[in-house]
């Protein structure tokens, strides 16, 4: 009987020894592109499998250092947050659906579904967003933003829906869109905890957290690892 090319222990036991090359030669300085099409040609790994590679594996610093920033879901409590909108979206989305979700080696939790700029609103989408605006509601922040990328088709729509949802909910705050979601990210995390699992953006904030993890740890669905 052959293996399911989808299923996570096809992934697991097909990518358990690229993922330990790849993880020594990140760890070695190498840089992520050139060494998962390295370890991805000798393996000959397909776009699916080298797409994993990229999401899930960390180098052993940088893995330390996100740990370190990473907050728990318990600690927003009367903070401030700035949410990265389609980044945790399209996760929580994911884990409504039964995708794969994967705990990265830096303890984020993310899809590999890669379909950021063919993003649709759909009805996942919408219960998506009350699964996110329960979890803040029940964990009594003080406000929030939600950032989307403009570029992307109907987010303005989204945008506006947000808003008002947040409204309904009672809770303290607004969603927009943004040419450069990543740039305005990075220059609040001062005064915001930052909810994403964008490894760029994590490594230029002081507080994360990982809402989709949280939950996925509500609703006990489980994370895979390579």
């Amino acid at each position: 009987m052959q293996n399911n090319p989808h299923s996570i222990e096809f992934f697991r036991q097909k990518l358990s020894e690229p993922a330990f090359d790849v993880r020594y030669l990140f760890n070695r300085g190498y840089p992520r592109t050139s060494t998962i099409q390295f370890v991805g040609n000798h393996y000959r790994l397909n776009e699916e499998e080298r797409h994993i590679l990229t999401r899930v594996v960390v180098s052993s610093n940088k893995s330390k250092l996100r740990k370190q920033i990473k907050i728990e879901c318990n600690q927003i409590n009367n903070r401030n947050l700035i949410v990265d909108g389609y980044n945790v979206f399209i996760t929580v989305e994911s884990l409504l659906n039964n995708y794969i979700l994967w705990k990265s080696d830096d303890g984020f939790f993310r899809d590999t579904r890669g379909i950021f700029k063919k993003f649709k609103i759909t009805d996942t989408t919408y219960k998506a967003i009350d699964e996110i605006l329960t979890f803040l509601l029940e964990y009594h922040i003080n406000s929030v933003i939600i950032l989307f990328d403009k570029q992307i088709s109907k987010s303005g729509e989204l945008a506006r829906f947000l808003s008002e949802r947040l409204k309904n909910y009672s809770i303290e705050g607004y969603a927009r869109t943004s040419r450069h979601v990543d740039f305005d990210l990075k220059n609040n995390s001062s005064d915001y905890i930052i909810a994403t699992s964008d490894g760029a953006v994590i490594d230029n904030s002081k507080q994360v957290i990982d809402i989709p993890e949280c939950i996925a740890k509500n609703k006990g669905y489980r994370a895979f690892t390579l």
